[in-house]
């Protein structure tokens, strides 16, 4: 479709501005001399520079043909105007599209890539990844997994577990890591995966509290395994290619062990900053090194293969001395025998001054067991047709210090000295199947070598799953393989002496391999070198990923680098972590550790993979096919399984090392948005959750309230009584649902931003007061509409509030305006009729903040009505909260005249014993008195004031006064205003006809005057008049018991059934509470809260 006509679109220009920025930053455009492109909805001019990157395009000046301009507005008009207005945000696909042509390896526009954007429009250093899946992916796996392990300890496993048990291991952890590597295969291909690789899939799969945790271990199991390959290659370079390089010597037989790890710190340190330097200059070097190491691992391997096949007619020859059936350390003498003939004269060998007093041929002065037991010769690499396969098909598992001995040569047991047991080959370490797993494992660890590097790949979609599953399925061949040559071909003691001492000191894989066993030492020196390089390639990068996305406050530092992108800082503190593996300077210590760490990041992909997989994202579309929940899961079951075969200490501590960084990620790292599984998982475990409480209410044993809080903002949306959340706080402590609503009064359409703005101030607030719920706001033309909206839909299913929290209408008394006490009566009434609880906190500004302690004081309950119990309920749960916990519980009953007080005490102390709450029982009996004077003056004054102010509609300034006038009137009465109150925003009042009635004689007296109303004698109604005596007697009595609570409970009375008397009601309600400083209003919703059943 030509799209020209629509270039001209203003809505696009700033967008389009965008999209060519990006194409050029990259240099794809092409250099053309000045060339206008129409492809856009904004015409764009681009001036090539010979030799430099071309610039971002600029904005052309309109075409002045008035002809085109005509053409190009009537085709938009005609084709776009139904859109016109919203192209801003929903921009025409012909856009959209123009900008997926500049598509490389970014998604665009995603907001965890603004710098990637930012660095390809502005920066013309920024080159594209153009590596692909040989020398990307394939080969550093390759070298990773064929690291020390095939060359230095596999002979050595082989001769532990033999044949079957090795196999066993070998296809455990290659298939560990097969299914480890299908997963990450399927999230590979699901979208772009940047620098980061393991990390990166991890993080947006499962979240950035599990991807930073799961990443954070991944990059010290990658940089310790750099250290380990280090300490492989020194081992190499002192053990077999030059001893005599060793710094430190030992004086002493049995420091050996010291002086080999003192020698190997220096030597591992130098080339470990040796290396350092190489990965500093440039990635592009240790590739070009990389062809050179990956030769050396090759030419090793088929050595070995020519080696095993040569044998099978002509061995080589390694002979073994054997003093029964004992193995001799074989550089400790020239011949292998007891006594030796020189010009016919039998003199000591010197392997007889090993054990014997040297030059003497007497036996007096000679070890037992070498007196009693023969020295004999046997072949140490018998061939592939030797049969040798059949003695070393099973385990022979040794204890440290145990010596290596040949099953079948008979042997005469003897008492040997202590010092002698040096002559002979023994064991190092205590070895075991599950150790041997861990040691093995790290060599099947290399599969992330690829991902950890994804950002240099030109398609790390097709090069990761290709590469990796190629590299694994190549290398557990060589290892299966392997283990069955190494069975077949050399003697079992010798497969079981780890540093061939029986041997000459030479690599035990060495004398197998052919043509010469220097092609094996100096090959695995090289390709454990490349292996450690490879490692510190990934290390730093898999951190300056992590870095980057910001979800560790401290790591920010190391998400910079040079300016073409290598992480300087972050190559720094892996350089000094691999020191650190360096120090520790033995192999089979690191070994274990590196595995722990690789097996919980291979078991958090497998779970990723699983998780996205059955919660069937609309996202997760994988190009690759082949893959399976079920495979998933077994892989996630495999990896378990090893880490605690291996080593369950080490296990239990890398899960906490985990833990802790998941939890500092949640409470310190940046709040992340990235669709990953885990909230998907989140939503589905909700949905679950609330299908099944829709079933219906839940159990009198689990009620809890589920808190609506209505809060009140001022003009400027800012909270008016932030102590209502801090009670919401402390009566929950964190448990159950607490919404947090409020109504704006206007239209949704005009008002929206406001409610934003409004949503974002109670959140701020909520996290202040740490309020753990659900904010909503609603508009709507009348603040009680609002009100009613919240409390009828708020909540979801099951999860809905049953107990409505709500502010004092302070000032309703001084108000000219009945709106602010209208809505609050509603309200009451509102939740009565839903069937809710209600809590009004009065003097809620007197209320204690989270950080005040109580410790002492006493919460009153003043229990005048059984409303379901929640009076009992609520001190009980404000008591869990620190703020309250050290205050005493004092429940208040009512007795009259006619009920047995002392028997009432007894049967509630009962009560409360069943309920299992401890308080204090208190029967208060209120006798029948007459009612007073001055309950009579307050009802009268109660009734003047309203009907005065219905009757007579007078301005602003007279009502004021009027309300002044009854006010100083009442304080004749009784000495003291009620309360000094905020007043509420005014609004029209529609007049009411109120009828009074006047005696004949006043009335003809003169003309009104509304002074002399005091003492008219009104028409009382006479339920006012005992409504107001309750409150005045029980006031009295709350005032008197309770002045000095901390908290005063009370039942809230119901508003009337009459409307008329709305303003009545508020009066009772301020004559009851009036001189507590703390009062809880509470109305139960009509359903039992408390049982005295478990």
């Amino acid at each position: 479709m030509n799209v020209r006509g629509s270039d001209k679109s203003p809505e696009n220009q700033h967008e389009n501005h965008i999209s060519h920025g990006s194409e050029t930053g990259t240099g794809s455009l092409p250099t053309r001399p000045t060339k206008s492109w129409k492809t856009q909805t904004c015409t764009y001019v681009c001036l090539s520079m010979s030799g430099h990157h071309p610039p971002p395009c600029t904005p052309c000046a309109k075409s002045d043909s008035p002809d085109s301009d005509g053409k190009r507005n009537d085709f938009y008009d005609r084709n776009l105007a139904l859109f016109e207005e919203e192209l801003d945000i929903r921009p025409k696909v012909s856009s959209l599209l123009s900008r997926l042509v500049s598509y490389t390896s970014i998604t665009q526009g995603a907001k965890e890539h603004e710098e990637e954007e930012i660095c390809r429009t502005l920066s013309p250093v920024c080159q594209s990844p153009n590596m692909g899946t040989l020398m990307g992916v394939y080969l550093p796996c390759l070298q990773n997994i064929f690291g020390v392990i095939l060359f230095l300890r596999l002979t050595w496993i082989v001769g532990m577990a033999g044949i079957i048990q090795s196999l066993l291991i070998v296809i455990m952890c290659c298939s560990c890591t097969m299914l480890t590597a299908i997963s990450m295969s399927a999230i590979a291909t699901n979208g772009v995966v940047p620098a980061g690789g393991a990390y990166f899939m991890i993080s947006r799969s499962l979240g950035p509290e599990f991807g930073g945790a799961v990443g954070l271990c991944f990059y010290l199991g990658t940089t310790f395994a750099s250290a380990m390959y280090i300490l492989g290659a020194i081992e190499i370079f002192l053990k077999y290619l030059v001893p005599q390089a060793a710094i430190f010597h030992s004086t002493d037989p049995l420091g050996n062990d010291s002086t080999l790890l003192n020698n190997m710190r220096v030597y591992g340190s130098i080339c470990l900053s040796l290396m350092a330097v190489v990965v500093f200059v440039g990635v592009k070097y240790v590739n070009k090194l990389a062809s050179l190491f990956l030769a050396c691992v090759i030419i090793s391997i088929v050595s070995i293969y020519a080696g095993a096949v040569k044998s099978m007619t002509h061995p080589p020859e390694f002979p073994i001395c054997m003093l029964g059936n004992r193995t001799l350390v074989r550089d400790r003498f020239d011949v292998c025998a007891k006594t030796v003939v020189r010009g016919n004269v039998t003199e000591p060998s010197q392997l007889w001054d090993r054990f014997c007093l040297p030059g003497n041929l007497s036996t007096a002065q000679c070890d037992d067991y070498f007196i009693q037991n023969n020295v004999t010769e046997i072949q140490g690499i018998p061939g592939l047709g030797s049969g040798v396969i059949r003695d070393n098909m099973w385990s022979d598992y040794l204890q440290k210090g145990e010596i290596l001995e040949k099953a079948g040569l008979q042997s005469v047991e003897a008492h040997s000295p202590v010092e002698n047991f040096l002559n002979y080959v023994s064991a190092d370490i205590a070895t075991s199947f599950t150790l041997l797993v861990g040691i093995f494992f790290p060599s099947a660890t290399g599969i992330m070598a690829g991902s950890n590097r994804s950002g240099d790949l030109r398609d790390a979609q097709k090069s990761i799953p290709v590469g990796t599953i190629l590299a694994i399925t190549t290398t557990s061949l060589v290892y299966l393989s392997s283990v069955v040559l190494f069975g077949s071909c050399i003697e079992g003691v010798v497969l079981r002496d780890k540093f061939g001492d029986a041997v000459h000191k030479n690599l035990v894989v060495g004398t197998l391999s052919w043509p010469s066993p220097w092609v094996i030492v100096i090959g695995s020196f090289f390709s454990t070198v490349g292996a450690g390089l490879q490692s510190l390639t990934g290390a730093p990068r898999l951190l300056q990923a992590i870095a980057k996305d910001n979800i560790i406050p401290f790591l920010r530092v190391f998400g910079h680098g040079k300016t073409n992108g290598e992480p300087t800082w972050a190559l720094l503190l892996t350089g000094l972590i691999a020191e650190l593996g360096i120090l520790i300077a033995s192999l089979d210590m690191v070994a274990p550790i590196l595995s722990m760490f690789f097996l919980m990041c291979y078991l958090f992909v497998n779970l990723a993979c699983a998780v996205q997989t059955l919660l069937r994202t609309p996202n997760w579309r994988p190009r690759f096919k082949y893959y399976h929940w079920t495979l998933s899961f077994l892989g996630m079951s495999m990896c378990l399984a090893l880490m605690f075969i291996s080593s369950w200490y080490y296990a239990i501590v890398a899960m906490g090392i985990a833990g802790m960084i998941y939890k500092y990620i949640e409470y310190q790292g940046a709040e992340k948005e990235w669709g990953d599984g885990i909230r998907g998982l989140s939503l589905s475990a909700a949905r679950y959750a609330l299908l099944r409480l829709e079933a219906g209410p839940p159990h009198t044993k689990n009620w809890r309230p589920q808190l609506l809080v209505l809060l009140k903002l001022d003009e400027d949306l800012h909270v008016k009584y932030p102590r209502l959340l801090t009670f919401a706080s402390q009566l929950k402590a964190g448990k159950g649902l607490t919404i947090v609503g409020s109504a704006i009064q206007g239209n949704f359409l005009d008002s929206y931003g406001e409610m934003q703005a409004a949503e974002q101030a109670i959140k701020n607030m909520m996290e202040i007061e740490r309020v753990k719920g659900f904010c909503q706001v609603v508009v709507a033309t009348k603040v009680r509409e609002g009100v009613v909206h919240l409390i009828q839909s708020c909540g979801l299913g099951g999860m809905k509030h049953n107990t409505v929290v709500m502010g004092w209408p302070y000032g309703w008394r001084q108000s000219e305006d009945p709106r602010a006490w209208k809505t609050f009566i509603n309200t009451v009434r509102c939740t009565t009729a839903a069937h809710l609880a209600l809590m009004v906190p009065k003097n809620v500004s007197f209320y204690p903040s989270n950080h005040e302690r109580f410790t002492d004081g006493n919460i009153d309950v003043w229990w005048i009505v059984h409303d379901g119990g929640m009076l009992m309920l609520l001190p009980f749960l404000l008591k869990q909260h620190k703020v309250w916990k050290k205050c005493k519980m004092r429940i208040f009953t009512v007795a009259q005249m006619d009920d047995n007080s002392i028997q009432m005490k007894k049967d509630l102390a009962t009560f409360l014993y069943q309920l299992r709450i401890e308080a204090e029982v208190e029967v208060v009996e209120m006798h029948d008195s007459d009612i007073s004077a001055y309950t009579y003056e307050r009802t009268l004054m109660m009734e003047q004031r309203s009907q005065m102010l219905r009757q007579m509609r007078l301005s602003t300034t007279e009502r004021q006064r009027e309300a002044q006038l009854v006010k100083d009137r009442h304080s004749l009465v009784r000495m003291g205003s009620l309360y000094s109150d905020e007043e509420e925003e005014p609004v029209e009042v529609p007049p009411q006809k109120v009828q009074m009635t006047w005696t004949r004689e006043k009335k003809a007296s003169g003309p009104f005057n509304a002074s002399r109303l005091f003492f008219l004698p009104l028409a009382r109604d006479q339920s006012n008049v005992r409504r107001m005596h309750t409150a005045v007697k029980l006031n009295e009595v709350i005032v008197n018991r309770s002045h000095d609570a901390r908290l005063v409970l009370l039942n809230m009375p119901g508003p009337p059934r009459n409307t008329d008397g709305d303003e009545n009601y508020m009066e009772f309600l301020e004559v009851l509470t009036e001189g507590l400083e703390r009062v809880l209003l509470v109305r139960g919703g009509g359903r039992e809260v408390i049982t005295i059943y478990s």
